[in-house]
């Protein structure tokens, strides 16, 4: 048990309505399922109703600990070759492939099968205790009323991404009419920082799945009939059958070991356990002998970031489709292994086919019970689909699946395609110590697990730890944060590296945790983006 209760997420309007429902009484769960209707408003292009997500939940009073799955599936007509003579090329950080005309990024055939809805039921029904409707109202009330528009907000969607053969989130937002109607203003120019964004039919849509008391409305019922009648009308693939088919799932979670800390994190075909070897592999390393940020510790951590890549790229996919050898690849024989090969001077080889920051948000939050919930939802990127007269956008995840048959990724009907969250909770003893995840695609597994180093080898708090500047290692290029050291830079290229430095300040993902000391959580929000942590005195419950 702690003596608050901590919640952390991107959005200030989301955190504040899942502490809300903290200071009323509500646990972990309900606050994280009132935070994440919220995002899927207020942040409408990285999550929502139309998207998918993993949640972690722990719950030591009723002796719960596991992974509840809401992963998108492809639609059950999807085929394994159906793209392959479209393949152009893959994204530099490995996070999606690029085919003509942009076909799997932009529109209705970039849809999976949205599972977020379900997942949100399922988790209030076995692990929360608040009204379906009532849990809701919050995101009623900011899509009606609108809401102000943030920086970072502005930023993805005016960010130019052509150069890596993708589509600018632009063009998604102007591909429907209600995206056209919402998010620009009467002469075409894109709506402002500051200004506020309603959206209406998105609101009545949410009022009534809120009224209906459950997701058969959108998976069963009228919502499911207008979704399905839309993607017939626009060559889509998802059916009737693709709705009223899909169900969550619930699995353990990965374990792992840093130090005297033990991890728990996201099983196949989430990305919790490419995390996790990351961490076994730098444990061969005496990381807090190292000054943070130096040639030594970016090298090191570069050269296990490829080694994770590598491993990732090879074997990651859904395990109903394909064996994925997690206990081999996590086992510290395989991580002694690499940390030898880096000792050696070898450098680890990440292949990419010839030819960034993505589209997802996550919650911490820990009440004064202990139960703790670290969830990752997201829309993989914004397909720009909108059905007229419900108002929120399709995630666009096919474009995540591999178009070459064969592969661990390959497209396959029902399938899931991998996920790059990494929710993760890390015990100190039998309790939580730190509750964290992150937005960012490719760039989450390294980021979460240099934030954890950052509190257990640097001796970092959560606010330190999750604002130190980072680096990424998904392609041959080390990516770094821009307050990395010029210096340190051109050692490591004097040393023969590529080394990429990013125009952002705060880069690579955007971690949000909180960590438990003395009994009390504390919990930070990366100042890559516009989130708060909000912390109350837990309330007594029943």
């Amino acid at each position: 048990m702690t003596r608050n209760a901590t919640i952390v997420a991107p959005q200030p309007e989301a955190a504040e309505a899942g502490a809300e429902v903290l200071e009323r009484g509500g646990n972990a769960i309900d606050a994280a399922l009132a935070c994440a209707f919220v995002q899927g408003v207020v942040d409408p292009q990285m999550s929502g109703i139309g998207g998918f997500g993993s949640m972690q939940v722990y719950m030591p009073k009723r002796g719960i600990h596991e992974m509840l799955e809401f992963y998108a599936l492809a639609p059950a007509s999807a085929t394994p070759d159906m793209w392959l003579d479209k393949l152009l090329g893959q994204s530099r950080d490995g996070f999606g492939f690029i085919l003509e005309d942009n076909i799997s990024e932009i529109g209705y055939l970039a849809c999976c099968t949205p599972g977020s809805l379900k997942g949100y039921e399922t988790a209030l029904r076995d692990y929360g205790s608040w009204e379906w409707g009532d849990l809701i109202k919050p995101a009623i009330r900011h899509a009606e009323e609108g809401f102000m528009i943030r920086p970072h907000m502005h930023w993805y969607w005016t960010k130019d991404q052509s150069s890596d053969g993708q589509v600018n989130t632009l063009d998604k937002l102007r591909f429907s009419e209600t995206g056209r109607r919402i998010y620009f203003h009467e002469d075409g120019s894109v709506r402002g920082v500051g200004d506020t964004l309603r959206n209406p039919d998105l609101g009545q849509t949410l009022r009534r799945i809120a009224e209906s008391g459950n997701s058969d409305i959108f998976y069963h019922g009228e919502i499911a009939e207008q979704i399905a009648s839309d993607f017939a009308r626009n060559g889509g693939l998802i059916g009737q059958d693709d709705l009223a088919q899909y169900s969550v799932s619930k699995a353990a979670p990965v374990w792992g070991s840093y130090r005297d800390y033990r991890i728990a994190s996201s099983p196949p075909p989430g990305s919790g356990f490419p995390m996790i070897e990351l961490l076994h592999i730098l444990e061969n390393f005496d990381i807090s002998k190292m000054t943070h940020g130096s040639t030594e510790h970016i090298r090191t951590l570069f050269e296990a970031m490829k080694h994770m890549t590598i491993d990732k790229d090879i074997h990651m996919g859904d395990p109903a489709y394909v064996d994925v050898p997690v206990e081999q690849l996590l086992s510290k024989e395989h991580a002694a292994k690499l940390a030898h090969a880096i000792r050696s001077g070898e450098r680890a080889n990440v292949e990419r086919l010839d030819l960034s920051q993505r589209d997802t948000t996550h919650i911490s939050v820990i009440d004064g019970e202990g139960n703790a919930v670290a969830m990752t939802h997201s829309l993989g990127s914004p397909s720009g689909a909108i059905t007229d007269g419900l108002g929120f956008m399709y995630n666009g995840l096919m474009g995540r699946f591999d178009p070459r048959p064969g592969r661990a990724a390959s497209i396959a009907p029902r399938k899931r395609r991998a996920s790059s969250a990494a929710p993760t909770i890390v015990f100190k003893g039998d309790d939580p110590s730190i509750v964290i995840g992150a937005p960012g695609g490719s760039y989450i597994a390294p980021s979460v697990a240099q934030g954890i180093m950052n509190m257990i080898d640097f001796k970092m708090d959560i606010h330190e730890a999750v604002a130190a500047p980072r680096i990424a290692g998904v392609s041959n290029s080390i990516d770094i944060s821009n307050r990395v050291r010029h210096s340190v830079a051109a050692d490591l290229r004097k040393d023969g590296y590529t080394v990429v430095r990013s125009p952002q300040t705060y880069a690579f993902a955007a971690l949000h945790g909180i960590q438990v000391k003395d009994g009390r959580s504390a919990g930070a929000a990366d100042p890559q983006r516009d989130g708060m942590a909000i912390s109350i005195k837990a309330p007594k419950r029943s």
